[in-house]
This record gives C-alpha cells, sequence and structure tokens, in this order.
C-alpha cells in the first residue's frame, strides 16, 4: 500500500512573474496543479517552510502527495520544481493529478542493503559499482513503492545484477523491461580493482608456469 504525504495549500488569484515575486517575498512558493482528464489547471501557493522540509525527504519526490486545500485533497505527484541558482529557495512547483484507476509512471529511488555484509563486500579490494539509484516503474497509484530494495547479501566478485533481478512490489513492473531484452542493464557490477586483479593473475600466471615446469620434470 503507497504510502501519503498531506500538504496544506491555498488558491493563488494573482499570477504572473510580479505576483509570484510578491508571493516568494512573503515565504510562499507559486504552483500549479494540472492534469485529470477535463479538469482546469489550478494556481496554488504554498507555505516556502512546508516544501523545504518536505524537500528534504526521498519520498516528496517518488510518492503520492496529498494536497490540502480548504478540505478538498487531490492526490497529485510532483513533477518539476525550480530551484534558486544559490540560495536555499524553491521557486516553483508542478504538480500532476492522479487517478486511482489510471496506471502511472514513476522513477523510484533504489536502496541498497547488505552490502558490506556481502561475499563481495568482505573482499579485499573489491569494488561494488551502483550503476543505477532509481529506476521507472509503472503501476497504479495504490501500488506505488516509495522504493525498491535490492538485497546485495548474496553478491559475489564478477557478479552482475541486471534490472530483471530485481525483486518488485506486487502490482508494479519496469518500464525499461517491456522495450525488450536489450533494455536488461545492469544495477550492481561487483569485481576486484585494478591492482588486485593484477595481483591475481599474476599468482594464477605464477602457478600455472610452475604446474607446467612440473609436467616437464615428470
Amino acid at each position: 500500500m503507497a504510502k501519503t504525504h498531506q500538504l496544506a495549500v491555498t488558491l493563488r488569484k494573482d499570477e504572473g512573474k510580479g505576483a509570484s515575486r510578491r508571493l516568494r517575498r512573503a515565504g510562499s512558493v507559486p504552483a500549479i496543479v494540472y492534469g485529470g482528464g477535463k479538469l482546469d489547471p489550478v494556481s496554488i501557493q504554498i507555505a516556502h517552510k512546508d516544501v523545504y522540509m518536505a524537500s528534504q525527504n526521498e519520498w516528496f519526490y517518488s510518492a503520492i502527495l496529498d494536497l490540502s486545500l480548504g478540505g478538498d485533497v487531490q492526490k497529485v505527484l510532483l513533477r518539476d520544481m525550480q530551484r534558486h541558482p544559490f540560495k536555499q529557495q524553491i521557486l516553483h512547483l508542478d504538480f500532476l493529478r492522479i487517478n486511482e484507476d489510471e496506471a502511472i509512471r514513476v522513477r523510484v529511488p533504489l536502496h541498497f542493503i547488505n552490502q558490506e555484509s556481502s561475499p563481495a563486500g568482505k573482499t579485499g579490494g573489491a569494488i561494488i559499482m551502483h550503476e543505477m539509484t532509481e529506476v521507472e516503474i509503472s503501476c497504479l497509484p495504490k501500488d506505488l513503492p516509495e522504493f525498491i530494495e535490492v538485497d546485495l547479501a548474496e553478491l559475489k566478485v564478477d557478479d552482475i545484477i541486471h534490472l530483471s533481478g530485481l525483486k518488485l512490489p506486487k502490482g508494479t513492473e519496469i518500464v525499461e523491461l517491456k522495450l525488450g531484452k536489450e533494455h536488461d542493464i545492469a544495477v550492481v557490477i561487483a569485481k576486484l580493482g585494478r591492482v588486485e586483479a593484477e595481483a591475481t593473475e599474476a599468482v594464477e600466471g605464477t602457478a600455472a608456469a610452475g604446474e607446467k615446469k612440473a609436467d616437464g620434470d615428470k
């Protein structure tokens, strides 16, 4: 079951660059809510402190949000956010209304667990590379996860975990995999670092040479 998070908003009557600047000086963020079939776009404003605090959380970018407007709640997804180039200030937000009965496409973060305790994690000189940190999925709103867990407990050196190897929550599918097998790209790669790999090759080469010499002495 997808979690939701609520933000209190109010209608924005004045529009335009001048009105938006006044809103920001007053401590609010101008925003727009659109989508939802025949529903018209609605201009809203949100307290900057509320939005800024929410933006510090991972869920703000991928979870379903409840926008509360005078008791009326609309379920939305964040679709765009404009930030000030150097100030800690959010300038504008775009929200997309969702339909509970229609599938949505959302990029959700990947959470990697048990990496340090895995065989690869315990191998000196091993490098574990996260080739992806998020993945785009398709699902009904009720099935939307806030993240997808990638368990690396069994990961060994030279292992590769592809998109098809991820364990997905019920009711979700990876958009990329619907495009064909060639889109089954790597998510995690475990390998030895260059120095360690060269040392391993040298040891194996010495061992092979020793075996060949032993065979020749017989």
